[in-house]
């Protein structure tokens, strides 16, 4: 499978687009998913089997934080070095992380599967609605090995060249997860049952794809045979550390999306009951694809940026970041407007008109919606210091705009606002933790200059 990109001397404008476009074409797939699951949940099963999987979203949400975290570390070392002509050491770097990942998924996933009451319970499930929370981990856990090797493929045949096949990896799941969706859930009326194992088969068949892929490909990064002397696995799970650090502010990022989920479950709930976490679960189902779009933006920057910092060419690295502000920008605002104007028709989507829960929804959205251009010119700022190993930077920043802003504001907003407080919690966050970051800048530079 040839190269489609030359990342140290394609014109970086024109780079950059030609990687984002199938990037967000493929997460625009991915968001139709997410948004179809929750439609045909909340409309042919009920606002308590959405509630249900509302509950279960921060466990999936880890998962993508992890992935991301092995797929951008792994992506951004390979690319530094590939740049510099190692490519053997390139290869060796993304095998050990798709190994090592690979065995850390088969714990967790063994351990949802073995402990899912406790695990439920401790997501903040009530009695009510234990049997659908439970039921629906079960089925899902399996798969999440697919899931894994779905998500870190992306990065690595992105650096690969390859993002017209990238978007394939997510454009042939959505479809299956879709048309599952229709015939188990609708048709079969199978319930949370039939939207888990419609989920499951789109996550095999990522997973199988990716593997094609490396099977194939005789250009490119190659995925080594496992090696089981122990040197090689000493070796492995030292390449696998670095690349942890490297990528570990996107799983704390993901984290911190089920940290939101989880802290505005117990809110809701303690403001509003069952009717307040149906409500919030419209936001847990937009917020995640906000993020997408977002990260798809920092993610179509990172191999640009990580493979011209390796050869020093900064001019390049600088361009990169201003173009992928700029769009992040724009796409923040268009989201933000369109979410305030058609508020009532996004809620309607999940919720029938006129229940207590779509009332709530239709109010909170627009509040919930005032800080996503914050929020993206965050994720893109994180993203740059992942691409350019600067890791305590950017590791910083999540910490602080991900969770201690963020306990803050939940903590406090209520208090003052009520109800709207908690819709605000989280672009008030956003935004108090942009204006820090742009304080330090602007102080760094006064003293250095």
């Amino acid at each position: 499978m040839k190269r489609d990109l030359d990342f140290g001397i394609d014109n970086i404008s024109v780079l950059y687009m030609k990687i984002l476009i199938p990037t967000i074409l493929g997460m625009v797939s991915s968001i139709i998913v997410i948004i179809t699951d929750g439609i045909f949940v909340g409309r042919f099963v009920g606002s308590q089997a959405l509630a249900a999987i509302n509950i279960s979203g921060p466990i999936f949400m880890i998962s993508t934080g992890i992935a991301l975290m092995f797929g951008m570390g792994s992506s951004v070392q390979a690319a530094s070095k590939i740049s510099i002509g190692k490519k053997k050491l390139a290869n060796i770097i993304i095998s050990d992380s798709i190994y090592t990942s690979l065995s850390l998924f088969f714990i967790i996933s063994s351990i949802l599967f073995l402990f899912t009451s406790k695990i439920s319970y401790f997501l903040g499930s009530t009695d009510n609605l234990l049997p659908m929370v439970v039921n629906y981990i079960r089925i899902l856990s399996p798969s999440l090995l697919f899931y894994m090797l779905q998500n870190i493929g992306l990065f690595i045949i992105r650096l690969d060249g390859n993002p017209r096949f990238a978007m394939k990896c997510s454009l042939l799941p959505a479809f299956i997860n879709i048309l599952g969706d229709y015939i188990l859930v609708k048709e079969l009326n199978l319930g949370i049952s039939g939207a888990a194992i419609a989920t499951s088969l789109s996550y095999f068949i990522g997973g199988f794809m990716v593997i094609i892929y490396f099977n194939r490909n005789t250009n490119g990064i190659v995925i080594n045979k496992l090696s089981r002397s122990y040197k090689s696995i000493k070796n492995s799970i030292t390449n696998s550390l670095h690349v942890c650090k490297l990528g570990f502010s996107g799983l704390l990022s993901e984290l911190a999306i089920a940290f939101m989920a989880l802290i505005g479950n117990y809110l809701f709930l303690k403001y509003l009951g069952e009717d307040g976490i149906a409500a919030f679960s419209v936001a847990c189902y937009y917020f995640p694809i906000i993020f997408m779009l977002n990260n798809a933006i920092a993610q179509s920057a990172q191999p640009i940026i990580s493979y011209n910092h390796g050869i020093k060419k900064n001019h390049r690295v600088n361009r990169t970041l201003r173009v992928s502000i700029y769009v992040g920008i724009i796409i923040g605002l268009l989201i933000t407007l369109f979410m305030c104007i058609y508020n009532s028709e996004m809620v309607v989507l999940f919720l029938k008109k006129g229940t207590s829960a779509y009332l709530i929804a239709k109010k909170g959205i627009p509040y919930f919606a005032s800080g996503f251009i914050f929020f993206a010119v965050n994720i893109i700022i994180v993203g740059y210091y992942q691409s350019i190993e600067k890791i305590r930077t950017a590791n910083t920043i999540s910490i602080l705009r991900g969770y201690i802003i963020l306990a803050i504001c939940f903590s406090t907003l209520p208090l003052i606002f009520g109800v709207e407080g908690i819709w605000l919690s989280i672009p008030a966050s956003e935004f108090i933790s942009l204006c820090i970051f742009l304080a330090y800048v602007f102080r760094k530079r006064i003293i250095s200059s």
